[in-house]
Parts: C-alpha cells; structure tokens; sequence
C-alpha cells in the first residue's frame, strides 16, 4: 500500500469506472496513511451493502475506503451508515491504497468507531425511596440482567451531569439536560418520567414503558388511594399510550391494560429473581428469629405493608393461631417484613393493624437484609388482593418456602395449586392451609422443591436474553424505518 496522501480529486486524473467497479464495490479496511495494523480484519475486504460485512465495520474501529471514482455513488449510502448511531464518524479525506483491483487508486475513506448496539437509559425516579419495593427491584432486576447481556450499554440517570440539580443549570451553558440514549425504559409513570418521554419524543428515539402499576393495584395502597383510582387510571391510559412499547409483569396485566384501553403494543414480561442476591440465606435463621423474637413456626410475608397486600386477612388467620384460638402443639408465629406507614399517608387499617397487632403478629419495619426474612419464617402466606407478579412470592419459592398464595388469575398463570404451591381464597382456606403444612413435613418438602424448579424459570439469564432481544429489535426497527439501513 503506497503511502501518498492526496487532499482532492484535482490532485489525481480522474479514473473511469470499468469492469473491476459495480454499484456497491468490494473496498480494504485499511489503517490511515499506512498507519499500524490493530485488528485482525484490517485488510481484509468488505462488501458494503452485504449486512454481515457491516456488522464486522461496525465492530471496530476502522477506516472505510471506497474508490474514489465510486465515491459519489457511495457517499449516500455511507451516510445513510453513519446516521446510524452506533457509528460516529472520525475523520474523511482521500488517501492511496490498494483496492480489490489489485492496483494504486485514490479512495475517499472515512473512519468510524463502534460503540455498544445500544445505550439504554433504564430509569426509575424515586430509586432511593422505592429500593425495597416490587417495583424498586424489578428496576434493579432490569439492570443486572442486561449487565450480562453483550452489546447493551446502561445507564440509571436521564439527568447530564450525573443528577437532576446539575442538570438544571445545563441549559444555562446551551447544553442538554437530559443525556444521550438510543432508547428509554422508563418504570415510573412521576414528573421525571415524563420528562424523558418527551425528550424521547423529540428526540425520536424509542421509549419503553414499563406498566408496574395499574389504578386497581393502586387502590387500598395508601390512604385516599381509592379515591385517586379513577382519575389515575386515565393519567395512566394516556401515559401509557405515549409508549413505542409497554413492557408488563404479566398476561393479566396486559388484559388490565387492554381493557383502559391503552393505545400502545404491550409484552408481558417476567420480573424475574436474582438467585445470587439470595444465595447463603440459610445463614441468617438464627439471628433474624433472635432479632424478632420469633418461635416455633413462623408465617411470614414480605414488603411493604398495605391493605391491598392482604393486612386484615394476614392479622385475622394469625389469631386462629393465638393463645386464644387453636395454635396446636407447637406455636405459630406471623411476621410481615417491611416497611410501612403511620403518619398521615397511612390508611386507617395499616395504622391500626401495625400499632395494635394481635399477641402472635409481629412488624418488623424496614430490614437490612430482606434475605434474613426468608432465613428466619418457614411457611410464606401471601393474601395479596391484587397483583401484577408479587417479585417476593418468587423470592420465596427460590429460598425454598412452602408458599400459600390467594387464588388469584394473576397466580394461576405462573404457578400450580397442589404443586409449588397452596392456594385459597378465604381466612378458613388460609387458616387450613397452614396447618396442612405444619402437620405434614412431606407435602411441605414437594411444594418446596416445586417452588424452587418454578423460580428457575424466572431467572435474571432468562430476563436478561429477552430484555436485550426487545432492546436490540425496537432499535434496529427504528434504523429501518427512518435510514433503510440493512441491520
């Protein structure tokens, strides 16, 4: 390869096109003006026009060079390449090479770099108040599951800067607010969120939204809640349908959502368990009873503590077992792990409930360790009224617990009554439940093991592989659509 570099086409006689030449010509990755050979496929031809060659120019970065006789035909094309965002361009100009020809010629090159396939903004506002919900997890599920996924960029924060009050003195300086992503997921529905539609709107970048919550799992959540249902149920239809995507825990979700109706194509999708943030949970039995004072068989449930979660239910079946019912030889215990409300938010049968529980009931508030709470209970009884998953149900069945479930649509489409699991619907079907599993060892061993092959299924490598497929096809659709670029 010569090493004459010529600035303009007036610097050479103009070379005609001929036999060697045709519409999207074989070209050499080259290094610039003879510079070292870095990559293994430099020197290599490429095909422009044949997707398997771009996805190898994609991968490196690499100097494009095209004939030069053949660089206006090309040069459409070539932009139509660099529109796509993955690729940004460096650097243009003309340099000798040796072309598939086999002889000198002048090529106009231009040099690209490679990033991820996609740099996706996964977002929920309020992170550090939601942590240790169903929905703070799911989050925190999405993250780690992509981690493992190759070509996937994530980042938590829309705000340049690395937070929202640096980004609000940006536009001072003329610069964006909001950072540079290929595709929103946005698990919130707040201000923040909103935020990131439009600018995903503006933008014209694809915008995932990730239906957590439905105005019926909603109600009975705080206090007023019912109230505010309806009139959230149509800021939700209308948020909802600004979504290129809506992503959903379930089947049943997505009916719910159907049934606003929201305007927009929606996947269910499982929230998936993080089988290594429980693992050496056994560990913590002995100090999470100590810490609670916890005896004989515990009942137990996990999250924040709502009247939609079940409370009443949950305190009504813990007093068939108190002093003043029926414990049977050995006493039962209940225990609700989580977080919960007293002040003025609080509906009046959480304050009542928690500030005066029944003698065998206890609330532990906010844990450290949410794996100490599967250490120390042994039966996990969930009598949640409405549901779009329940994450802790699965963390549950991971951990090994007997789970006793309300009979819900939500349940049947994820689990088997009598197989990983126990299912009722009222305080007496609750009630025999629990002693169904404290008298027979055996039938509690076969849920447990059931439950642990039904959370397998759930698992962040499974999440992770179709989370990725859904971020890499919503954005090579929108290269399609607006560059008629080959993907």
């Amino acid at each position: 390869m010569g090493d004459t570099t010529v600035t303009s086409l007036n610097d050479v006689p103009v070379a005609q096109p001929d036999a060697c030449s045709d519409p999207w010509p074989e070209i050499s990755v080259t290094p610039i003006a003879g510079g070292p050979l870095e990559f293994s496929g430099e020197g290599n031809p490429i095909t422009l026009g044949d997707p398997a060659a771009e996805t190898h120019v994609l991968s490196w970065a690499v100097d494009v060079a095209v004939d030069h006789c053949l660089a206006s035909q090309l040069q459409q094309p070539l932009e139509s390449l660099l529109r796509n965002r993955h690729m940004s361009a460096v650097s243009t100009g003309w340099l000798t090479v040796s072309t598939h020809c086999d002889r000198q010629s002048v090529v106009w090159y231009t040099r690209v770099t490679s990033r991820p396939d996609v740099r996706a903004l996964v977002y929920l506002e309020l992170a550090d108040r939601l942590q240790r919900s169903g929905i703070g997890t799911a989050a925190t599920h999405q993250r780690r599951a992509l981690e493992a996924a190759d070509g996937i960029e994530v980042i938590s924060t829309p705000w340049a800067g690395g937070s929202l009050s640096s980004a609000v003195r940006r536009p001072l300086r003329g610069r964006a607010v909001v950072r540079d992503f290929d595709l929103a997921h946005c698990n919130l529905f707040g201000p923040g969120s909103l935020a990131v539609a439009r600018t995903a709107k503006q933008r014209d970048s694809p915008l995932i939204v990730h239906a957590h919550v439905t105005a019926e799992d909603f109600r009975d959540s705080f206090r007023g809640s019912r109230t505010i249902a309806p009139a959230l149920r149509r800021y939700l239809r209308w948020f909802y349908s600004r979504a290129d995507l809506i992503l959903c825990p379930s089947q049943y979700t997505k009916q719910r959502l159907e049934a606003y109706p929201v305007e927009a194509p929606i996947e269910p999708i499982s929230n998936g368990v993080n089988h290594d943030a429980l693992r050496g949970f056994e560990q913590l039995r002995e100090e999470y009873r100590r810490r609670f004072d916890l005896d004989g068989t515990v009942v137990f449930t996990v999250g924040n503590v709502f009247e939609r979660k079940g409370l009443s239910t949950f305190c009504d079946v813990a007093k068939e077992f108190s002093s003043h019912g029926d414990s049977g030889p050995e006493p039962v215990e209940f225990a609700w792990f989580g977080p919960y409300e007293t002040g003025p938010v609080a509906s009046s049968a959480v304050r009542d409930r928690v500030t005066d529980p029944p003698e065998n009931v206890t609330f532990t508030g906010w844990v450290d360790d949410i794996r100490g709470a599967f250490a120390a209970g042994d039966i996990y009884l969930f009598p949640t009224q409405e549901e779009n998953q329940g994450i802790a149900a699965l963390e549950a069945m991971a951990c090994g617990n007997p789970v006793i479930l309300r009979d819900l649509p939500v349940f049947q489409e994820f689990y088997t009554d009598g197989r990983d699991c126990l299912m009722c619907e009222t305080k007496s079907g609750f009630t025999q439940a629990i002693r169904r599993l404290s008298r027979d060892p055996g039938l509690a061993d076969r849920l447990s093991q059931h439950a642990r092959e039904t959370a397998r299924t759930h698992s962040l490598e499974q999440v992770s592989q179709r989370l990725a497929d859904i971020y890499r096809e919503m954005v090579h659709a929108w290269i399609r659509e607006r560059t008629d670029t080959p993907i």
